[in-house]
């Protein structure tokens, strides 16, 4: 299947399967065509500034409201939500995990999500969660929706097909997407097993980041980012819609697919973006940066440059700064640092930091480039290099991220992470040279 896709972020799209299946001029006609249902998708209150007012409107063989059932509660103790306090006895620290295995028992996307850190109140729509996601077989006859938030979905190993209401999304490593809250989708495994990662934002969705000085290029660039044409499903058989609700799961019985959307317009809808094609801006003279300067993609809290969570790439770039010390500095700060790697190294952290592992640096807790990345930065020939053959990222928040007891208990965590920063010495000796032997 060639799939198509619509470019541009927070367009007001129109797309349809069946020609004529999109009203023209209204919303609500009185006899769809089609025999169809007229239904609006609300992501943002009806009353938001235009800015910021999300909907669409979907045409469907069947409303939504023929899409479940009676709900019966259910458990995927893997997945937790904020806030979650008190869940392990491992005292504080900076952390760092080895790849998530690979299950060795049938495993979907939904079933494969494991929660490592949640941060904030999911009633009090603000926060996120940061999860690890493995699985070896396709959603098929299962769907899903989470009413809690949005889902930013990183692949790292292997491809996976993200089926929508709205239309589908192929994504690849280097590759992200983003789930709308409420909407709902099932995940099909393209070539064999795969792993990622996932922010699930509880507040203000994702949007682009100001440019501010930078002016009107360069960072992710509107066209960059696809959203899917109409796509539909007309199955008549059993299948199963699951729901998460203020952190609870819940599961119904239908007798046909959910993903039966025929035509649909608006602006709330999902999308996907090619981090290759995210330009980079970067020092060419002296210093090294803020790390804000590579957001993709930002959820505002209400507090203005304070983000409810923003998801920050470290891209191949070139380094041309002189007399600079090149890789991110020593740092604390008042945000809170979940990272993980998709492919290559890490310019700060060259050994133990692999891709498909996570490191967690809670606010206020100092970190920086381990003993041998400081000591060959230190003494490196300050000539043009390019970091090539990488890709890192960040889910960074205001809040402070708490650890789930998976996190805290899998063996895969790394418990002499804080022994690669042993090996950095004194080296004041009291003379403006510094001892640097």
């Amino acid at each position: 299947m060639t799939l198509h896709y619509m470019p541009g972020f927070g367009n007001d799209f129109e797309t349809e399967t069946l020609k004529g299946s999109l009203p023209q001029g209204m919303n609500s006609p009185q006899r769809p065509a089609y025999g169809l249902y007229a239904e609006q998708l609300s992501g943002s209150p009806f009353t938001a500034p235009r800015g910021t007012n999300e909907r669409s409107w979907l045409y469907r063989i069947r409303p939504s409201v023929k899409h479940t059932g009676r709900f019966k509660a259910i458990s995927f103790e893997n997945w937790k939500t904020a806030p979650n306090l008190d869940d392990h006895e491992l005292a504080l620290g900076q952390l760092r995990w080895n790849p998530t295995p690979m299950p060795n028992v049938e495993t979907d996307f939904l079933s494969g999500i494991r929660t490592m850190t949640t941060a904030g109140d999911v009633l009090g729509q603000s926060g996120m969660a940061a999860h690890v996601y493995v699985a070896n077989t396709s959603m098929v006859d299962d769907h899903f929706f989470n009413a809690d938030g949005e889902l930013l979905i990183v692949p790292q190993e292997g491809g996976i097909r993200v089926v929508t209401e709205m239309g589908i999304m192929e994504i690849r490593p280097t590759e992200i997407c983003v789930v709308p809250r409420g909407m709902v989708f099932k995940v099909e495994l393209m070539n064999g097993p795969v792993r990622g990662y996932i922010c699930e934002n509880y507040g203000a969705k994702f949007t682009m980041p100001d440019r501010g000085p930078i002016g009107a290029n360069c960072l992710a660039n509107p066209r960059d980012f696809k959203t899917p044409v109409a796509w539909y499903e007309e199955k008549e058989k059993p299948c199963r819609l699951f729901v998460k609700w203020c952190g609870k799961f819940h599961v119904t019985e239908l007798d046909h697919s959910p993903l039966d959307v025929v035509a649909w317009h608006g602006n709330y809808a999902p999308y996907k973006y090619d981090m290759k094609t995210f330009s980079p801006v970067g020092a060419i003279l002296f210093d090294h940066p803020d790390p804000s300067i590579f957001t993709v993609l930002t959820a505002p809290s209400g507090e203005a440059g304070t983000a409810n969570v923003d998801f920050v790439i470290f891209p191949p770039r070139w380094l041309v700064a002189e007399n600079t010390f090149r890789p991110p500095w020593y740092h604390r700060n008042i945000m809170s640092e979940f990272m993980g790697l998709i492919e290559g190294k890490y310019d700060a952290k060259e050994e133990g930091f692999v891709p498909g592992g996570m490191s967690l640096h809670n606010l206020m807790l100092a970190h920086g480039p381990d003993a041998d990345g400081f000591r060959k930065a230190s003494l490196a020939e300050l000539k043009p290099q390019k970091l090539d053959n990488t890709m890192a990222f960040m889910f960074e928040t205001r809040f402070p991220q708490m650890l789930t007891r998976y996190a805290a208990e899998i063996d895969t965590r790394q418990d002499n992470y804080v022994d690669c920063w042993s090996g950095l010495k004194k080296r004041f000796n009291g003379t403006p040279e510094g001892d640097w032997s």
